[in-house]
């Protein structure tokens, strides 16, 4: 059994090549998807703001099939998940509140007697 001999050191200022793949990077949209879920969630008294809740939906779909396909270069698949169901949620509960304040469940004038 022989051994060859080890490789010579790199030389100063050389570049170290890399050992081995680079770990995944986490997808932009999953992040910007949880986000804006999440704000989309909190901000439900506002009506005006279920638009961040179906922006989080849509970046949260897009995440999803762009972390798929990239084959483990990119993770996020929970923060993509999160973004998702916080937006089905926040438009969810516009589209209940709407339907009650329509049917009159919920009273939206408020009278306030001083006497």
């Amino acid at each position: 059994m022989s051994y060859s001999e080890p490789p010579p050191p790199p030389q100063y200022g050389v570049p170290v090549p890399p050992q081995g793949g680079l770990p995944p990077k986490t997808a932009g949209k999953a992040i910007a998807s949880m986000v804006t879920g999440l704000v989309g969630l909190l901000t439900i008294c506002c009506g005006f703001f279920v638009i961040t809740s179906i922006v989080g939906l849509v970046l949260g779909i897009l995440a999803r099939k762009e972390i798929r396909a990239s084959n483990g270069q990119l993770k996020g698949e929970g923060m993509a998940l999160t973004g998702i169901i916080t937006g089905v949620i926040g438009i969810l509960m516009v589209v209940v509140t709407i339907i009650l304040v329509a049917t009159g469940v919920i009273d939206t004038n408020f009278e306030y007697s001083t006497s």
